[in-house]
């Protein structure tokens, strides 16, 4: 088994980023979007030094640096606005980066031109149907169109709700979390900081009772606020999310994130005071439910990121986990895609048994913070030790050469 060529299903940031990774290891990739053009909305995500390291060394990081917001820390406060604790998000000294906040549609700027500028085709209103077939050398796939078209590998970065995904799991649905994220954002000066002592920032309020309240800048310069909350939610179906995604009645949210800031500190009373109904976005947060297998098994077809693992955003880390599965998966293809002998195979097997590892022990991270972000629940008890500091280098620090070069050696490949 070997690979000639890849097709990618998915021009977002997860099949941009996988096409560059692709090229640098000298393998042939071409991008299909459904859309019409590239993805110009969204808010900003926060970039962590792991996902950080993996697009400075795609030529990606240097491009984005002046457009974004740099931190360290987030911060986590008392409903009377006392210290609690702190999260770290980045940290030049210990991890080469700084924490990163840029807005999505910069980002997808950026990878598509260096896309292009590699010579490396994406072909838009291209909508993924159903694999047709897969033989042991190739894998033949139709387009909603009715057109098809075949490569040596497949793959989906199509996202939570992956069609592709479909062909190895017909039956499978993202599991909603029943939790759903409002925000808005507002200029920082709402805030009414002053500067001595300065508040910090990003910050996340904890009320027992009302849940989180988060505060997070963004623009290179701090001057654009998030704010937002999660909300427990009955469990809608997809097509009444996209109803109420969709629907210009953003009423209730805005008295979702008004509602109760009597509980909170002042700062959060000005957050809310005035607040510009288009900016308001809604977030259902979903997981995948664990997979077998990450591809077909003729193997000739593959998922990666959300459509492999959808992770909630407690700990910033979905996106971040994306831009990990592509740039190991890219070193895995490249060390082992022309090879005979099952070679490929084994060293995907690996590849998704490494990876795996690195995401549950993210879940198990974001159960940790999710414990100290939402109120507790009736006859719901304190856990022993979940107030303890995290530690992040393990998620931050790794050289991801190397740790594919482990996974492989102990396979003997």
């Amino acid at each position: 088994m070997s690979i000639d060529n890849v097709a990618i299903i998915g021009a977002g940031l997860s099949g941009l980023a996988l096409a560059l990774a692709l090229h640098q290891q000298g393998i042939p990739c071409t991008i299909y979007e459904a859309r019409s053009a590239p993805l110009n909305i969204g808010g900003a995500i926060m970039l962590s030094p792991n996902a950080l390291r993996i697009l400075d060394h795609l030529g990606v990081y240097t491009r984005i640096l002046p457009e974004a917001y740099s931190f360290d820390h987030l911060y986590f406060r008392s409903a009377d606005d006392t210290p609690l604790d702190t999260y770290e998000f980045g940290s030049v000294s210990k991890y080469n980066y700084q924490g990163m906040r840029i807005y999505r549609h910069i980002l997808i700027r950026e990878l598509s031109a260096m896309v292009h500028d590699a010579g490396i085709l994406i072909h838009y209103q291209k909508k993924f149907s159903h694999v047709r077939a897969e033989s042991p050398t190739d894998v033949t796939w139709e387009f909603v169109d009715g057109t098809s078209a075949s490569a040596t590998c497949l793959v989906g970065a199509d996202g939570i709700h992956s069609n592709v995904r479909k062909y190895l799991y017909p039956d499978l649905e993202p599991h909603f979390t029943n939790a759903v994220g409002v925000t808005a954002a507002i200029p920082t000066s709402q805030l009414g900081l002053t500067s001595e002592p300065p508040y910090p920032l990003p910050v996340t309020i904890l009320n027992p009772k009302h849940g989180a309240f988060v505060l997070a800048p963004q623009h290179p310069t701090g001057s654009v606020c998030l704010i937002g909350r999660q909300k427990h939610s009955p469990n809608l179906t997809r097509p009444q999310w996209t109803s109420l995604l969709t629907s210009p009645d953003k009423k209730w949210c805005l008295d979702f994130l008004r509602e109760n800031t009597s509980s909170y500190p002042e700062i959060v009373q000005r957050a809310v005071s005035t607040i510009d109904i288009e900016t308001i976005n809604i977030w259902p947060f979903y997981v995948v439910p664990k997979l077998g297998s990450w591809r077909s098994e003729g193997g000739r077809v593959v998922v990666l990121g959300d459509a492999a693992h959808a992770i909630p955003p407690s700990a910033g880390q979905g996106v971040n986990q994306a831009f990990e599965d592509i740039f190991t998966f890219s070193l895995v293809v490249g060390r082992c895609g022309g090879g005979g002998n099952g070679r490929l195979a084994r060293g995907l097997k690996v590849w998704q048994k490494g990876r795996q590892e690195r995401v549950d022990r993210v879940l198990g991270l974001n159960a940790q913070i999710d414990r100290r972000r939402m109120p507790r629940r009736p006859g719901e008890e304190d856990v022993k030790g979940e107030e303890e500091p995290f530690e992040l280098e393990w998620l931050y620090k790794p050289d991801f050469g190397e740790m594919v070069a482990g996974w492989l050696v102990v396979e003997g490949l």
